[in-house]
């Protein structure tokens, strides 16, 4: 019910406002929204806009044109055209809601396009509603083009004066342009337009005063009448602090003036000022410094806070001078500081030394004329490394993190230097670090250091060896994988490398110190292959006075565990790790069995006193399944003729008496004999014949 009431009071209110609005003269115009009211149509609720060809679009009508008529043509011309639609028009009611018109901005605004703006809107509105002016829009010379004419108006006098008449009234259609300012040149980029000239184009202009030098915004700035010198320099953002204010060029009319500002600043007389006319020009010079001289000036260098020369008095001392500069940077060498005197001679001085207490307990003599240069301090990630005097540097090369040149220091030690240079890589042979010292006859001492040994045996500092400036460290890189890189591993000296043949995975050239024992570098070199005859390893000693040759049963050794079957090896030893069964063809038949018969790998075997006959047969792979394993032959060579006995594998594997196993030694034979010479073949082959004739005899018959 309530929702009634109010629709029939905004019904009644539509009504007035229309009727209160219209004006009996008034044309529709595009732009303009029409309200065509009929209950029960929600299809005409909503108003309809007027386009730029001056239609409304009607549901199941189309195009309606309605521009240029009167409110009440309107409705006559709209009831005719309803009349073929709709049946009842009584309640049929069609007004102007809201007048409008359509205006085209574009230009130098930041969103160009058409705006729909209330009627008798002003060319402010029409901007705003176009997102307002770009920075760099032309304000002097704005266009308004309507109804086939152009007019060009000042929106910047508008906006100085704010008198309403001095802007064009706008109509539904018009088209607002916004020029860009010439002073922003013909390629479009961003700008800050606080330091465009204040007067408009005064870059284009002969009165306008030119400012440059030292200030912060130089520029062409617009002449005015009441503005001085100070005023132009504070348009321009006033000085820059590397400005010669004491020798201010100003050009007026043809005639140059120097002007003094601090001389103004100081005294506050007006006359001082020179005389700015249209087109001046001003120009701040760069300050010079005024080189400074004298008896009792030192010249201090390098990295300090604030380097300079510097007037004192003669008790000045060094730390005195230095305090006034502001003292080191931390940058600077501090252990480095060169005292350049007057007469050409140059002292050297550690200041940290000095600051620690450490040796230098006097501090340099500084007189006038004297200069102090603080050198920068070495960087070992910068390419200036070179600057280290080659009398203050130590080279260290080789497997360490950060090789190069590095400066020395008496203080420092071998460790020092080390530690400094990174430290050595894991690759690094640190137990050969080689040393080169230069002496002064100009020869060289060349040693080498175990570091290994110094830190496991807990070595003091003094057993360190002595390196200064000038000296070369060197830390040569470990052997690599010799199965792999040959190029590398035939560096290593012969003095502390093992040598490794055979069947190994890796044979070749290894290093091996006092600490290293035969597993060791058996496992290096990746340890015997499958085919190795861990039983018969040879190990070659070169280093002793008579070269001497060990035996190895490394078998033996994995079943007793006995340390004493390893042989000592030392550097320059050889190892070598036979095949198996690839030499047997060399030794004498006394130290081999033959094995023969229906066996899988019948051949010649070595035997020792561990191993029975079942040893010998599975290392000859075993019988085969044709063999006649009830009568084994075992000839025995003996001192007092051969004798042959035999043996029954398959009785032993169901009684397992170990004493029945035939006794066998270096030099005989075993004879695995065939299935068919057992008896019971031959009876078989015997009895298989006897068959064949009786089928043979009965076959006659019967034919």
């Amino acid at each position: 019910m309530i929702r009634r009431y109010l629709s029939a009071i905004t019904m009644v209110c539509l009504a007035l406002i229309s009727t209160s609005v219209t004006a009996a003269d008034y044309l529709i115009q595009p732009g303009d929204e029409i309200s065509i009211v009929l209950p029960g149509e929600s299809s005409l609720s909503e108003p309809f806009k007027v386009d730029r060809d001056g239609n409304i679009l009607l549901p199941e009508l189309g195009a309606f044109s309605v521009a240029g008529l009167e409110e009440t043509e309107l409705k006559r011309q709209l009831t005719k055209a309803l009349e073929t639609v709709f049946l009842e028009l009584r309640m049929l009611r069609v007004y102007v809601q809201r007048r409008q018109i359509l205006v085209t901005v574009y230009g130098y605004v930041e969103n160009p396009g058409e705006v729909t703006l209330p009627a008798n809107s002003t060319i402010q509105m029409a901007i705003h509603a176009a997102g307002g002016l770009r920075a760099g829009a032309q304000l002097d010379k704005m266009q308004l083009r309507q109804n086939g004419e152009v007019a060009v108006f000042d929106y910047k006098r508008f906006l100085d004066e704010g008198d309403a008449a001095l802007l064009p009234k706008m109509n539904s259609l018009a088209t607002l342009f916004v020029p860009a300012s010439p002073m922003i040149g013909n390629v479009q980029v961003d700008f800050d337009p606080s330091k465009i000239a204040d007067g408009g184009d005064a870059a284009s202009d002969s009165k306008a005063i030119k400012v440059f030098g030292e200030v912060n915004s130089p520029g062409s700035f617009s002449f005015r009448e009441t503005l001085d010198l100070v005023d132009m320099l504070m348009r321009a953002g006033g000085v820059t602090r590397y400005a010669g204010v004491e020798q201010i060029r100003v050009i007026s009319n043809g005639e140059p003036v120097l002007f003094n500002m601090n001389a103004y600043l100081d005294s506050g007389d007006d006359s001082l000022l020179p005389n700015i006319v249209p087109g001046s020009t001003i120009f701040v010079p760069m300050k010079e410094e005024q080189i400074k001289a004298g008896i009792n000036t030192v010249y201090v260098m390098g990295e300090v806070f604030k380097p300079g020369a510097y007037e004192g008095k003669s008790e000045a001392s060094f730390m005195d001078i230095l305090a006034n500069t502001g003292g080191p940077t931390r940058f600077a060498d501090s252990r480095n500081i060169r005292i350049l005197k007057a007469d050409g001679t140059v002292n050297n001085f550690d200041l940290a030394q000095f600051s620690e207490g450490n040796g230098q307990d006097e501090l340099p003599l500084v007189a006038g004329g004297d200069a102090i240069f603080v050198p920068e301090k070495a960087d070992m990630n910068q390419a200036s490394w070179l600057k280290v005097p080659p009398n203050e540097a130590i080279i260290i090369i080789g497997e360490v993190l950060r090789p190069g040149r590095y400066e020395w220091s008496d203080e420092m030690s071998l460790m020092d230097l080390l530690a400094h240079a990174g430290g050595p890589t894991p690759k690094g042979d640190t137990a050969a670090i080689e040393i080169v010292i230069p002496l002064e006859n100009g020869e060289t001492v060349s040693s080498s250091f175990d570091l290994d040994s110094f830190i496991k045996n807990g070595g003091r500092e003094s057993e360190l060896p002595d390196v200064g400036a000038g000296s070369t460290i060197r830390v040569r890189d470990l052997p690599q994988d010799p199965s792999g890189n040959k190029s590398q591993w035939v560096q290593q000296s012969a003095e502390v490398s093992i040598y490794v043949f055979g069947q190994v995975g890796s044979p070749g050239r290894y290093k091996i110190n006092n600490e290293m024992s035969f597993l060791d570098i058996l496992s290096a070199a990746d340890g015997p292959t499958q085919n190795a005859d861990i039983h018969n390893i040879r190990v070659n000693h070169r280093n002793e006075t008579e070269i001497q040759v060990s035996k190895l049963d490394l078998g033996l050794y994995f079943e007793t565990g006995d340390e004493e079957l390893l042989p000592t090896i030392k550097a320059g030893d050889t190892i070598y790790l036979p095949e198996k069964n690839r030499l047997w063809l060399n030794e004498s038949k006394e130290t081999t069995i033959r094995v023969l018969g229906a066996i899988n790998k019948p051949g010649r075997y070595r035997f020792n006193d561990s191993m029975t006959i079942l040893d010998l047969l599975a290392e000859a792979g075993g019988t085969t399944s044709a063999a006649y394993v009830e009568r084994i032959s075992v000839i025995n060579n003996s001192c007092c003729g051969s004798q042959a006995r035999t043996f029954d594998l398959l009785s032993f594997s169901q009684t397992a008496d170990f004493s029945k196993l035939p006794v066998i030694r270096s030099g005989d034979t075993v004879f695995v004999p065939e299935n068919e010479a057992s008896d019971g073949s031959r009876f078989r082959t015997g009895l298989d014949q006897v068959f064949k004739m009786i089928s043979m005899s009965a076959l006659l018959g019967f034919l």
